[in-house]
């Protein structure tokens, strides 16, 4: 999977942001682009037509925080997309892609989630979402029908980006899927631009974009996101409907890790995760 560039990044972002939304006036002229033109963007930046060209060809070289900080605001990037933005600026060159050693959870990780018990469904997720470990709750909420011990070895654990876009049992499970997806691939995007050099990664990345349609035409659209709190709604096969938040916790000796939890949103659910524990650890 080709890597993305600061240029591609800029032209997709310029094509969401119309002359009405920067107070441009158009005066009913027939525009042949979706958004803005480079000399527009340029203007409102404060940078010159040909040095915005220059950029969008990835032929500049590294642009100023100054000059970063006047694209950001006229594209109306949010914090997440902001960070990728500044990921791609830094490269100076294609990086070569590096096979990376095997993740291990933090044991200061592995014993706050050993402290949340069975009651609580939780995941530590790896870089690239391969599930590091997870509670026996957490593992009968997200994916029952995989073997349990499988995070223990690196070669089979459980990747929930593959899961959630090739294996049509986690789909189904999920009401608010889209929601999610769009999440899923904007996450993977941010992730791959702090790490570009991630062999592993470019080859999930492309993986998932030969292996499913709405991976493709999600990644195309070149949308960022973070990941960190909202809801999944779920069909669940053993317990049914199933409301819950999750919310990301951030490893202090791992940053690459993060400890996903999920809170029941009503009391029903509130049950249903009760006996989904339960069975669990039965």
């Amino acid at each position: 999977m080709q890597l993305e560039s600061l240029g591609a990044y800029l032209r997709s972002r310029r094509d969401r942001v119309t002359p009405s939304d920067v107070g441009l006036r158009t005066y009913g002229a027939t525009r042949r682009v979706p958004g803005l033109r480079r000399e527009e963007l340029a203007h409102l930046a404060g940078v010159s037509a040909g040095y915005y060209t220059r950029l969008e060809q990835d032929q500049a070289g590294l642009a100023s925080d100054q000059v970063l900080d006047a694209l950001a605001g006229v594209l109306r990037l949010s914090p997440a997309e902001n960070a990728h933005l500044r990921n791609l600026a830094r490269r100076t060159s294609a990086p070569r892609l590096v096979r990376p050693e095997p993740e291990h959870p933090h044991p200061r990780v592995l014993a706050l989630l050993s402290s949340l018990g069975e009651s609580m469904p939780a995941v530590v997720l790896g870089r690239r979402g391969d599930v590091l470990a997870w509670n026996r709750t957490g593992h009968a909420l997200h994916a029952a029908h995989v073997d349990f011990d499988a995070p223990d070895n690196p070669d089979r654990r459980p990747s929930i980006p593959r899961m959630f876009f090739l294996d049509p049992l986690s789909r189904d499970s999920l009401r608010n899927w889209d929601e999610l997806a769009r999440i899923h691939v904007g996450y993977l995007r941010l992730t791959a631009g702090r790490y570009p050099d991630d062999a592993a990664l470019a080859e999930l990345i492309g993986e998932l974009a030969m292996g499913s349609r709405d991976f493709s035409r999600l990644w195309a659209q070149g949308d960022v996101a973070d990941c960190t709190t909202g809801p999944m709604l779920l069909s669940h096969p053993t317990v049914g409907r199933v409301d819950v938040d999750y919310q990301v916790w951030l490893q202090p000796d791992s940053p690459d890790h993060r400890l996903e939890v999920y809170t029941p949103a009503d009391a029903a659910s509130s049950d249903a995760l009760h006996l989904l524990a339960s069975a669990a650890v039965s």
